[in-house]
């Protein structure tokens, strides 16, 4: 079986309601791209993008009453996911058990069997409900064994984040601006952590089917560099899922599908749908910036600052900037800027925002 990009970017479009916009609830966004830049991207935006009838603070509204949770989890940083893929990916985080590492028990003062007494300090903390860094670490620290992690406990850091991946912490609702911690296992949808093999199967039947057609690169840089999972782990687990799994080729090179999309994936027709979406949307993170099929090389540096980007037909095609009531397009694709298009997804860019959009200024760049 053979697919070209065009047609391969154009059913990942489809996957990830950008074409046609078409997502009905929150958390069908969040499920499909299986985990949403919570700090560094506009989850607003982006969840907001793909729905048919967004409205603002949807997401802030799904987090409250717990269809989605707010954790550490890919490359150290915060994602919204749902519960589900939560319990899923946060076994493959946790598997690499980074906090045994010698660097954590000298800088940290704690041995492996220090971690299950901590893990239920922690767990009995936040029984009542949630608590900031510091109200956790005056808690915890009551336990004679741990008074020394006061520091470490009242700030969110790099020493809170097992018990994120351990399925202990998600976050809570701010509180007058500061971050709370409240316990995982209180939300009603949590299902606890799975088998690490059937996880990492799991895992990656969720890759493939919102960023597929997918190489094994891809899947190592998602699974492999975002969670810690091993990549003799991660081609384990792919030999499980067998034919479950199609090869394909991708412009000359291998790649794989789900079979159950192998043929929708054939009959889909490209496309040149123009979309804006914000920096550090999934669209460009779930395959990375360094695939040249959607980041041009010479845009490369700018959508990993987190340039807001134009894709056109799933190819980023240029950045976009709103000051005052201007849209200001920096178009870089190979053909002309398509006019028509930018002005009408203008409108939903200023309804996404919440702020009108009177002008729509576009300047051609050649990098």
């Amino acid at each position: 079986m053979r697919i070209d990009s065009a047609r391969a970017l154009a059913w990942r479009m489809e996957r990830q309601f950008l074409e046609p916009a078409c997502a009905g609830e929150v958390d069908d966004v969040v499920a499909r791209l299986v985990a949403v830049p919570a700090w560094s991207g506009d989850a607003q935006y982006a969840v907001g993008v793909r729905r048919e009838r967004p409205v603002r603070g949807d997401v802030g509204a799904a987090l409250a009453d717990g269809r989605i949770v707010k954790v550490f989890a890919f490359r150290g940083s915060t994602q919204v996911l749902t519960p589900e893929n939560a319990a899923i990916h946060l076994a493959l985080r946790a598997a690499s058990r980074m906090w045994e590492r010698r660097s954590w028990q000298t800088h940290y003062d704690l041995t492996p069997t220090d971690w299950p007494a901590l893990r239920e300090a922690v767990r009995e903390a936040v029984e009542a409900g949630p608590l900031t860094p510091a109200e956790l670490a005056e808690a915890v620290t009551a336990h004679p064994g741990f008074r020394h992690l006061g520091p470490a406990l009242s700030r969110v850091d790099t020493f809170l984040k097992p018990f994120f991946w351990q399925g202990d912490l998600c976050f809570g609702p701010s509180r007058d601006g500061e971050p709370t911690l409240q316990a995982l296992g209180h939300n009603p949808r949590w299902t606890g952590m799975p088998d690490l093999d059937d996880a990492g199967r799991r895992a990656i039947r969720a890759y493939l089917a919102a960023y597929g057609p997918a190489t094994s690169a891809h899947l190592q840089y998602w699974l492999g560099e975002g969670l810690g999972a091993g990549k003799r782990r991660i081609e384990g687990w792919l030999t499980d899922l067998g034919d479950d799994v199609t090869a394909l080729d991708l412009d000359g090179a291998g790649a794989l599908v789900l079979t159950e999309h192998a043929n929708e994936l054939a009959a889909t027709d490209t496309t040149k749908a123009v979309r804006f979406l914000a920096g550090h949307d999934q669209w460009v993170l779930g395959p990375g910036t360094a695939d040249p099929q959607v980041v041009p090389p010479e845009l490369r540096p700018a959508v990993t600052r987190g340039a807001n980007v134009v894709i056109s037909g799933g190819v980023v095609a240029g950045t976009w900037k709103v000051a005052d009531e201007t849209l200001a397009v920096a178009w870089s694709g190979p053909a002309g800027p398509p006019a028509e298009a930018l002005h009408e997804q203008a409108e939903r860019v200023g309804a996404l925002l919440g702020r009108p959009i009177a002008e729509v200024r576009v300047t051609r760049v050649r990098l």
